[in-house]
């Protein structure tokens, strides 16, 4: 009891003090000026220098982050902002800059179809608007060479042509593209960039700045405009520790941040993503391990244009004595590019075809192909199936998977690694934390890129409805205006000025389905007729038909797809006859005088019996014979 009472005028004390010093903390807080009112002349001197600088580097402070200030809200005119693809969705990136006299495409990129698009290989932006302001169009800029963002340019280019602008790694991926085509033809119109070197085209003076990616080459664009200064990041990460040592030029975001910028426009893949995105090279550690503890072949497959993935799975081969094969069309063809303009530096020796793999022992093999998105006609696909002419997955074999599923790809992936499995192979995928790293910039890269260009509006691009809001959120917690940022959708036209931003109009936007076998385009009718066809199935009846005597000759022939099953037929068919026969029984006059009259009442008829059954509305190919 004494004790508890001790403990309580203690604390009883402690509270006492604690509001004693909070009175004075806030009669000071109060009352601070005129405290220093009585103090010495000399220190009150001195007070009002140290509030005078701070008021100074406040104004300084304002100065600094709000450099767009610096633009002229006199200037007069505009400049107009059309996404056709690359909003609302992964890939298809496209987008149109134009002023009242001159225009220029930023990237023409394919995206995937869904898994309803049977036959569809890939997608391209609907070239409509390019073709209302064709007589304005000045150039087709690159930013850099991922098939999402240079994927549809040989189809813009069998129907139009303009200067193609980038970097010489992406113009060499496009040339190769256009001998696919057949479009050598106008590899004349392919103008070679420096970075750091502006450029005039048109309306327009437009500069390549440096910045790291999963693929080799990429750039940021600084675009002048009569109105103001644009930055587009194009896709970007801030790697400090790139494979080649080219870190991401954030000195000349920094010039244009300085200048003031009057838009950005900004890659938002990543903004779920907290943190920073890894360094490529730790991919390389990931390797290490790998390699060491293999002890038959090693089979690396990755994103083909991902060069310095397979450069540094290369390098760990050369490291362990393994001979390299590459395998795979476009893994080919990007390697020996990169190697042919120098970004990679390898020994030609190293190398060897497929048929020889046989002669060396397994582990001395690494092989690097493609098919790490589980796609059917990949070569890793048909070696995991043994249809690979030369190379079979066995037991003892490590595969690495270095590379994350595209959204949607995921059951196919599954699938490769079930069937790499199922041979005894071993698979090191995501299980694996660094097996591979995204190319795009996590949240801490994105508000650098803010702070670094400090827009007075800011416009996020590339990613789906909720990347761009996420970034939207980012981008307030950097100090943007919510009022400046603004969330476009493919085909809104946006106009920009120095004063504003404002949605004018929508054009005609969407998709066009492509048959990548034969490089044409599927009309979108046959792509939904396959849709019906798939979902709803198929029926086909051939009648002969007594027109006299209105009636069945024989019994009808019954084919039928996705309906019903084979055992079921025969009573499937019956039905059919009698239906036809009651049918024939209740037919008027007219439905005789032409083939096609009867064959679409029979179908009306047809659908109606068959929806009761079937819940469906399968296609009715009804092929009615009069004798």
């Amino acid at each position: 009891m004494e004790k508890n009472n001790v403990e309580k005028t203690s604390k009883q004390t402690e509270n006492s003090e604690n509001k004693s010093n909070f009175q004075k903390r806030n009669n000071y807080k109060k009352n601070g000026l005129s405290q220093q009112k009585k103090l010495d002349p000399k220190n009150f001197v001195w007070f009002k220098d140290l509030n005078k600088a701070f008021e100074e580097n406040e104004k300084i402070h304002h100065a600094r982050l709000n450099a767009h200030n610096k633009i002229d809200t006199n200037t007069k005119g505009w400049v107009k902002f059309t996404p056709l693809g690359g909003l609302d969705e992964i890939g298809g990136n496209c987008a149109v800059l134009e002023t009242e006299n001159s225009a220029i495409i930023i990237d023409c990129g394919m995206s995937f179809p869904n898994e309803d698009m049977h036959g569809v290989d890939i997608l391209i932006s609907d070239f409509t608007y390019l073709r209302e302001i064709r007589h304005k169009i000045k150039a087709l800029i690159i930013t850099h060479g991922h098939e999402d963002h240079i994927g549809a340019v040989p189809y813009l280019f069998k129907e139009m042509q303009f200067p193609i602008y980038g970097t010489s790694l992406p113009l060499a991926m496009i040339e190769n593209k256009f001998k696919e085509h057949k479009l050598l033809q106008y590899r004349s119109y392919f103008r070679s960039v420096k970075k750091r070197t502006p450029i005039q085209i048109g309306d327009f003076r437009i500069e390549w700045m440096h910045m790291t990616h999963s693929i080799i080459d990429a750039s940021s664009l600084a675009i002048q405009t009569p109105v103001g200064t644009i930055i587009h990041t194009g896709d970007f990460k801030i790697d400090f520790t790139p494979i080649d040592g080219y870190a991401p030029d954030l000195h000349r975001l920094a010039y244009y941040g300085e200048k003031g910028v009057l838009a950005l426009f900004s890659d938002s893949t990543n903004s779920h993503k907290p943190g920073i995105t890894p360094s490529e090279s730790v991919v390389g550690k990931t390797f290490d391990n790998l390699f060491l503890k293999a002890k038959g072949r090693v089979i690396m497959s990755t994103f083909s244009s991902n060069i310095h993935r397979v450069y540094q799975a290369i390098e760990r081969g050369i490291k362990f004595g393994r001979k390299v094969c590459i395998i795979g069309r476009s893994m080919e063809q990007n390697l020996n590019i990169a190697m042919d303009l120098g970004y990679i530096k390898l020994p030609r020796d190293i190398f060897i075809d497929p048929y020889e793999i046989g002669k060396y022992p397994d582990e001395e093999i690494l092989i690097v192909t493609t098919g790490s998105q589980g796609e059917s006609m990949s070569a890793l696909y048909r070696m995991a199936i043994d249809e690979h002419r030369h190379v079979k997955i066995k037991e003892g074999d490590q595969i690495v998977l270095s590379a994350k599923a595209i959204p949607g790809n995921e059951p196919t992936v599954s699938q490769l690694i079930n069937y790499l499995m199922k041979k005894g192979a071993k698979v090191a995928y995501q299980d694996f934390s660094e097996i591979h790293v995204s190319g795009h910039a996590a949240q801490e890269e994105q508000k650098l890129m803010l702070r670094l260009v400090k827009p007075k509006f800011f416009l996020p691009v590339h990613g789906e409805f909720n990347h761009l809001m996420k970034h939207r959120e980012t981008a307030m917690s950097t100090g943007i205006p919510e009022e400046n940022i603004f969330i476009m959708e493919d085909g809104e036209q946006w106009e920009i000025t120095p004063k504003r931003v404002r949605k004018v109009r929508s054009v005609q936007t969407g998709k066009i389905y492509i048959d990548n076998q034969i490089n044409k385009k599927i009309e979108n009718d046959v792509v939904i007729d396959r849709q019906k066809l798939a979902n709803e199935g198929i029926i086909m009846v051939v009648a002969q038909v007594d027109k006299k005597n209105k009636k069945l000759i024989a019994r009808p022939r019954v084919t039928t797809y996705g309906i019903i099953s084979d055992k079921e037929d025969k009573n499937f068919a019956k039905e059919m006859e009698d239906l036809i026969i009651n049918y024939i029984d209740h037919a008027k006059d007219y439905v005789y005088e032409k083939n096609r009259i009867f064959e679409n009442e029979l179908r009306n008829v047809m659908r109606k019996h068959i929806f009761r059954k079937t819940k469906k509305y399968p296609t009715i190919v009804p092929m009615v014979y009069f004798m």
